[in-house]
């Protein structure tokens, strides 16, 4: 679930980025685009500790 929402959070960073890049106006500045990777990076981290107590529960 955590994966989906990271992958799903980076992809609108990549797009936006994109827009940016090709001479758009982006919807996110600068300060939205950092909230935005930190909420990628939260699920990410949450996705592996998740995955590394049910790991840790199996054994």
């Amino acid at each position: 679930m955590f994966l989906i929402v990271a992958a799903v959070l980076f992809a609108v960073f990549v797009i936006n980025v994109s827009i940016g890049s090709f001479g758009g106006t982006p919807f996110f500045g600068n300060v939205g685009e950092m909230i935005l990777l930190l909420a990628v990076s939260i699920a990410f981290t949450a996705t592996i500790l998740k995955k590394e107590a049910i790991k840790r529960a199996g054994k």
